[in-house]
């Protein structure tokens, strides 16, 4: 079992100041492989005491400087690349092949975006009127990351800060933070200054509140549950200080009757499914016109049919276990819920799949006949679970879809180019998805209502990393 127990305070390994240790569980065999300290406020106080100290110096880099190294970041990133899926895979639990081409490759792709945004952002410009407009760091971040897309979240938070002039102190989700190190190595291999990055484990009351709450904490980016984001937000009131949130989501999926039913139909249920369902923003309610409901139910029960569970060691296109037994535990309840409330089963249920006794698996489940009062279409499942409804008009299926305390993102599959444009500017979505096109490194990611705020990612990553300063000049025309 691997030993990770120390935090990265001020470019050094040190040891908590208290004793308490927790054990990360790989989820395919429900055993522990390594165990790591459970930070406490007087850790978190060590971290931002460095972040602060640094931020004096850092701050005042030059852009070149900073891009220098994050250059430096992403070639180190890409030597050790293997390393890091193998250990997204273990903590995790995503299939092999799914943390080679998605889970890790996130943490190339948002980089070179970053830079590419660092390279065109203009940190000194002149208005109109003469002022002097300055784009300045805004100084230490507390940045609380979620455990289902680990290395992704990492990198749109800790990149901005450092690209910007800022520094950090990352608190990783307990149940996945071997990737965090392993991050923080790369980071101080790069050469990053002292105290710049930092890492503190531990759980979202003790060490996320602490962070949350810090005088000398200037902004909060958070990623997790919309219920925790509250609280991220009500802690950090008392300083006034900057809070980003990317949240929940139940995003909706739009199919009319002139889409190319069987691929958009597969490769919606493939994207619900995809991560073991555990995205913020999988497209988990298929919403489906009434004159071609009953085809695609058809194909979905058969593409549901054939997506199998397996071991996620082993390379393939196969679907791995949830992250915990907590999470396990809030799967099951929500199917039960679905079965309780009279959606019809059209593939998976409740319990474990055949043959998987150890490990958090659970059965790829798809709903159909559906309404938008039960709880499976109304709360984030965050597993393997889709929910199939009907409507009859484009009115009916637009005032479905933005009926949710979610707006993370939308789908629409449509063979009519003008509909899928008037349809996508209807929905209360930050990001719609129009015929399967992917979301591209370098696009803003975020998004309405209850879905949080701000944006991460590119040119907007950077700015919410920002503080804008107006020099009135006695010269100015």
């Amino acid at each position: 079992m691997l030993d990770k127990r120390n935090f990265y305070i001020d470019g050094e390994w040190v040891a908590p100041l208290v004793a308490n240790d927790f054990e990360v569980i790989n989820p395919a065999t429900e055993q522990p492989v390594a165990v790591i300290s459970m930070g406490t406020a007087a850790d978190i106080d060590r971290a931002v005491a460095a972040a602060k100290k640094a931020f004096a110096t850092y701050s005042r880099t030059s852009v070149e400087e900073r891009l220098a190294l994050l250059e430096r970041l992403l070639e180190i990133y890409k030597r050790r690349y293997e390393e890091m899926a193998q250990t997204i895979t273990l903590e995790l639990g995503a299939p092999i092949t799914m943390s080679r081409e998605q889970q890790a490759d996130v943490g190339v792709g948002h980089l070179k975006g970053f830079i590419d945004a660092l390279k065109r952002l203009k940190m000194r410009d002149t208005l109109p009127n003469g002022d002097v407009l300055l784009r300045e760091a805004i100084g230490v971040c507390g940045l609380i990351t979620p455990w289902n897309w680990p290395i992704n979240q990492i990198a749109l938070k800790v990149v901005p800060a450092l690209a910007t002039g800022s520094t950090c102190v990352l608190k990783p989700s307990e149940f996945t933070p071997l990737n965090a190190m392993l991050y923080a190595e790369m980071v101080h291999e790069a050469g990053f200054p002292a105290g710049t990055f930092n890492l503190v484990t531990g759980d979202g009351a003790n060490a996320g509140a602490a962070l949350s709450r810090h005088r000398d904490v200037d902004m909060m980016s958070f990623t997790g549950s919309t219920r925790a984001g509250i609280s991220v937000s009500k802690d950090a009131a008392d300083t006034v200080k900057r809070v980003t949130l990317e949240l929940g989501g139940k995003s909706p999926n739009l199919v009319f009757e002139d889409a190319d039913l069987e691929d958009r139909i597969t490769a919606s249920v493939l994207e619900c499914f995809n991560n073991s369902g555990q995205s913020c923003d999988a497209p988990t309610r298929l919403i489906v016109q009434s004159s071609v409901y009953d085809k695609a139910v058809e194909i979905a029960e058969r593409v549901g049919r054939e997506a199998k569970v397996g071991n996620p060691a082993e390379e393939g296109g196969h679907i791995g276990p949830l992250v915990s037994d907590i999470q396990f535990d809030r799967v099951q309840a929500l199917i039960d819920a679905g079965i309780a409330e009279g959606a019809r089963v059209l593939v998976g249920g409740a319990g474990k799949p055949e043959g998987f006794e150890a490990g958090y698996f659970v059965k790829p489940t798809i709903f159909a006949d559906v309404n938008n009062d039960m709880r499976i279409a109304r709360e984030e499942v965050f597993g393997p679970v889709l929910a199939i409804m009907r409507f009859d008009t484009e009115e009916e299926a637009i005032a479905i879809a933005n009926d949710t305390n979610y707006g993370l993102a939308a789908y629409v599959q449509t063979g009519d180019p003008d509909r899928a444009e008037r349809v996508a500017t209807r929905l209360r979505a930050g990001m719609v998805h129009i015929n399967g096109a992917p979301h591209r490194y370098g696009s803003p990611f975020g998004g309405y209502k209850q879905s949080g705020n701000g944006r991460e990612g590119g040119m907007f990553g950077l700015e919410d990393f920002l503080e804008v300063k107006t020099l009135h000049r006695p010269d100015a025309a």
